[in-house]
């Protein structure tokens, strides 16, 4: 009766003693709660744009830039064509992809801390022996040598865990579980960074097309005041040093055009290499550069805690580094560690499984550091250390942030009242050009004064194509410094980075949602 009531005592036993250190792993955690330190912010914008007095801003709001695909509000088919293929083709990206997923893994590693660890074991041993008998023979002591060969067979399940009491474990999980957060943010920053890029080479290369269309203009207009003066030169009525002046303008001009070609072809291979491509795998028609772009989006600063990777990574990162403190202080804490044993052992295999052969233990541990000449207290400033570093990284993040969309709201500002002015001086000196070939054809003046309004003109023209890209590059630029479409939200949550274990009650979750 003994024998048949010890398997279930023991089985009571290692019940209880497997579901208390799960009561007690998720009493506490030593070492500091997060909680987000503030960010040096402002109320507003300094460089916003500002409504007429009486008139209120409505469109677009920061949250209508197209869900994430940002590039639609340029309404360019070709943009949004490229830009599709940068999540899907840009290798950099899959780089940061393959990171996160490693972080991911982390997490999961870190998980399996929380549980015993099972092992079983099975073995087998035949050994040989001598044995000796002795018997009455007629009288006479006979003593009989023999030969005894045993089997032993020996089947034992084991088990040892390391409860989670202090919360060491579970402050590895959140740091890996924030980490990974941290990854997901950075794919989301990196994916935005090639996609902003590739949409600024595209206006680049747009602009460069502009161009080429604006020289080969002026050549066709030289060209033929290059055939004027010719004619009057053979005819006699003007001199040969008119001829050769209107001649090196012409070749000037054309010089320009082919020039156009060459950073062209420089940006449709960098938009290649973005979108995935080999540069000989993409061709992309020639088009114009946007004349009028969208209004600019509105916000505030405190949008871009929410809407900025960059920032959501820094934050990430603040919480696995408070994580960290917590890891290193349950260093000073003793480790304990629960064991168990069940198995039998015995000969024949036939009658191996019976209660004269089963044996079990239960066995608990516990071992502390005492001296370590101070290297656990080190490890606690290194890792507050690195929390302050975090949180310095993390409002300088934020500033440079505000600092980058001031910039571009003063600069497409300024830019715009830029191209204003200078399109008023491209109509002045397109003027010039016509009033001084008048008077040339007159009389009244010579060529010389014609060539100088033709070159003024066309430089002026220059500029205001050049104000025009700068214009869409720091659009561009703005809507990147905003965040595109993207939304802190987007991070895949601490829940969906753990899988969920029925042996973990729900309120013992390591990391809170």
């Amino acid at each position: 009766m003994t024998a048949a009531l010890a398997p279930r005592s023991a089985r009571r036993t290692l019940l209880l003693a497997g579901l208390c250190p799960f009561a007690l792993s998720g009493c506490f955690m030593v070492g500091p709660d997060y909680h987000r330190p503030p960010a040096v912010i402002s109320a507003k914008f300094k460089e916003a744009p500002k409504p007429p007095p009486g008139w209120t801003v409505a469109q677009p709001q920061l949250a209508e830039i197209s869900k994430g695909k940002w590039w639609e509000i340029y309404h360019d088919p070709e943009l949004n064509r490229l830009e599709e293929q940068v999540a899907l083709n840009n290798q950099n990206l899959k780089e940061y992809e393959a990171q996160f997923r490693r972080a991911e893994a982390l997490v999961d590693e870190a998980r399996a801390a929380l549980y015993p660890t099972l092992t079983g074991s099975a073995s087998f041993a035949r050994n040989s022996r001598g044995a000796s008998s002795t018997s009455a023979n007629g009288g006479t002591l006979v003593t009989y040598h023999t030969q005894v060969t045993e089997n032993t067979w020996t089947t034992s399940p084991s088990a040892s865990w390391e409860p989670d009491i202090w919360g060491k474990v579970r402050r590895q999980i959140q740091e890996n579980v924030t980490s990974a957060q941290a990854a997901a943010a950075t794919v989301a920053n990196a994916r935005l960074s090639y996609q902003a890029q590739l949409a600024i080479d595209y206006f680049e290369l747009r602009y460069q097309d502009s161009l080429r269309k604006l020289y080969a203009r002026n050549v066709a207009y030289y060209r033929r005041a290059y055939q004027i003066v010719e004619n009057q030169y053979k005819a006699g009525v003007t001199d040969p040093a008119t001829t050769l002046q209107q001649k090196y303008v012409l070749e000037a001009a054309e010089a320009s055009e082919t020039q156009a070609g060459v950073l062209r072809a420089q940006y449709e291979h960098a938009i290649a290499m973005l979108t995935g491509h080999a540069p000989a795998e993409l061709s992309i028609p020639e088009g114009d550069l946007p004349a009028t772009l969208p209004p600019t989006p509105n916000a505030v600063p405190s949008d871009l805690l929410q809407r900025r990777p960059d920032i959501a990574q820094a934050e990430r990162n603040m919480e696995s580094y408070n994580a960290e403190i917590g890891y290193e202080i349950a260093a000073f804490y003793p480790t304990i560690t629960l064991s168990a044993q069940y198995g039998y052992s015995g000969d024949p295999v036939q009658t191996l499984i019976q209660a004269a052969t089963r044996f079990w233990s239960l066995g608990a541990s516990s071992s502390e550091t005492l001296f370590a000449g101070g290297a656990r207290t080190a490890a606690v400033r290194q890792a507050r250390a690195d929390y302050d570093n975090a949180v310095a990284n993390y409002r300088q993040t934020v500033l440079a942030a505000v600092q980058g969309v001031e910039d571009q709201f003063s600069n497409l500002r300024i830019l715009a009242q830029q191209y204003t002015q200078q399109n008023d001086a491209v109509t002045s000196a397109q003027e010039a050009v016509r009033v001084a070939s008048n008077e040339y054809l007159a009389g009244t003046q010579v060529y010389t004064t014609v060539i100088t309004a033709q070159q003024s003109a066309l430089q002026y023209e220059v500029t205001a194509l050049q104000i025009r890209e700068q214009l869409a590059v720091d659009h561009v630029t703005l809507i990147e410094n905003l965040g595109g479409g993207w939304n802190v939200s987007s991070l895949p949550t601490k829940a969906s980075l753990q899988t969920n274990n029925p042996l973990l009650p729900e309120f013992l979750s390591p990391t809170k949602q």
